[in-house]
């Protein structure tokens, strides 16, 4: 297994990643991914900060990171922290840990980049996906509502997110 930057040739396989994972949400959550732009997908790729799990030569999870994220973290956004987002497992490999595997990456990467925190949100209401991130090492904080704020994607657009940290 390794942990690789994903390239312009995996935007439609990290695409079918999205579709999958929004069809576990709608069997799982009560808020679901309502689809991302290409162009979003496309900066994280140049900018180097959308990331795959590869098994063999098979990407089995794609998730990308952040370095701010203001409109969910508000003040606490002024922390050095890395913000993990959109982790998507191909639905074959389900079961197989990669969140943990995605937080010991997490943990080197934030160290080498001087951060102090390692965080991510999901909707709200889904309590196996947040006791599993605690699983992984993450402290739950709460809820938060989210507002109708233009740099949030439309799945989050007047809802609730739990928030999840690892302080480094």
């Amino acid at each position: 297994m390794k942990i690789i930057n994903s390239t312009r040739e995996d935007i439609s396989l990290i695409f079918s990643l999205y579709d999958a994972g929004t069809l576990l949400q709608k069997k799982a959550a009560q808020k679901q991914w309502l689809g991302f732009e290409p162009s979003l997908i496309e900066k994280e790729i140049n900018e180097k900060r959308l990331w795959k799990i590869v098994e063999g030569d098979q990407i089995v999870c794609v998730f990308s990171i952040a370095f701010s994220d203001p409109a969910i973290w508000k003040e606490k956004d002024s922390d050095p922290a890395i913000y993990i987002h959109r982790i998507a497992t191909h639905p074959d490999y389900h079961g197989n840990g990669y969140v943990k595997h995605i937080v010991a990456w997490s943990r080197e990467y934030a160290t080498e980049n001087q951060k102090q925190f390692i965080r991510m949100d999901t909707g709200s209401g889904n309590d196996k996906l947040n006791n599993y991130y605690v699983s992984c090492g993450f402290n739950y904080l709460g809820v938060i509502a989210t507002d109708d704020s233009p740099e949030l994607p439309a799945h989050y657009k007047n809802g609730t997110s739990s928030l999840f940290e690892i302080q480094l």
